[in-house]
């Protein structure tokens, strides 16, 4: 789960210690949203040629480290709340980037072993990350599909045949609007994929801003030597922007902030340009 980086790889697992497969297509030429935000938040997995992106985007931008730290910490504490005090049960993660310590289903599933966690990616290094380490409780289900956050009718069919849209949903978008370039686009995806999902589920969502009041200008020249140097492409949006993906939804409290002030301040954490909200759907 990145500001910037790592949440779309490919595969289908069943979180039950199953299978997943996909086609190879792991391109090491490039610098990978998916490895360099592995290589900030102090992974193994990524090349020599993320290593030099980051390092020269964390040198023109020191804060993005923070915002790793931070996008980390939202995502702990919002599934955390939405599984001990909203009773969520189910949850769509998409854009999962690469596998890391306390992933949703690990949260979500040490609140209630019958959680189900269905993750969405397309990015090949994730997939081989994804055969092992996605696996969860006996009782519940952790599942992986391989779709593009472009194509959200494909996302909602494949994740029926785990998750129940009956039921209410958290669907986690944590760092991955960032990738859709086209702002009405970002807002379709949002807007079909809360439609599929029931009265009393929830969107999650951080999103990398350049707001000056939160530090965000000290992205812009950094994520132009990115969309250079890196792929996929990405930017960042204003907080108004960003709020528009909630439209006729309830915010929680406290509403759209920076991701290491939601819900409690993490003291370690600085003031990052990075936000993060909960909603619900009324």
């Amino acid at each position: 789960m990145t500001a910037w980086g790592p949440r779309q790889g490919p595969g289908r697992g069943t979180g039950r210690g199953g299978h997943v497969s996909g086609p190879a297509r792991l391109d090491t030429s490039v610098a990978h949203n998916a490895r360099v935000w592995n290589y900030w938040i102090g992974g193994k997995d990524n090349y020599e040629v993320d290593r030099g992106v980051g390092e020269h985007v964390a040198g023109m931008f020191p804060l993005i480290r923070e915002i790793a730290r931070a996008d980390r910490w939202f995502l702990g504490q919002a599934v955390r709340h939405l599984a001990e005090e909203r009773g969520v049960r189910q949850f769509l993660d998409i854009g999962t980037g690469l596998p890391t310590a306390d992933n949703t289903h690990e949260i979500a599933q040490r609140v209630a072993p019958d959680a189900r966690i269905v993750y969405v990616d397309n990015d090949p290094i994730v997939l081989a990350h994804a055969r092992t380490l996605l696996t969860g409780t006996a009782e519940g289900v952790t599942d992986y599909i391989d779709a593009d956050v472009h194509d959200p009718a494909a996302i909602l069919e494949r994740a029926a045949g785990t998750l129940d849209f009956t039921r209410p949903v958290a669907v986690m978008m944590l760092g991955i609007l960032n990738f859709v370039l086209d702002v009405e686009a970002a807002r379709d995806i949002v807007r079909k994929v809360m439609a599929d999902v029931p009265s009393g589920s929830f969107l999650v969502l951080t999103h990398p801003t350049h707001d000056s009041e939160v530090g965000g200008e000290g992205q812009i020249p950094a994520m132009r030597f990115w969309n250079e140097n890196a792929k996929p492409p990405i930017t960042a949006r204003s907080g108004a922007e960003i709020a528009a993906f909630f439209d006729g939804l309830e915010l929680l409290e406290p509403g759209l902030v920076s991701c290491s002030r939601w819900r409690g301040e993490a003291d370690s954490l600085a003031v990052v340009p990075q936000y993060g909200a909960v909603a619900v759907k009324p």
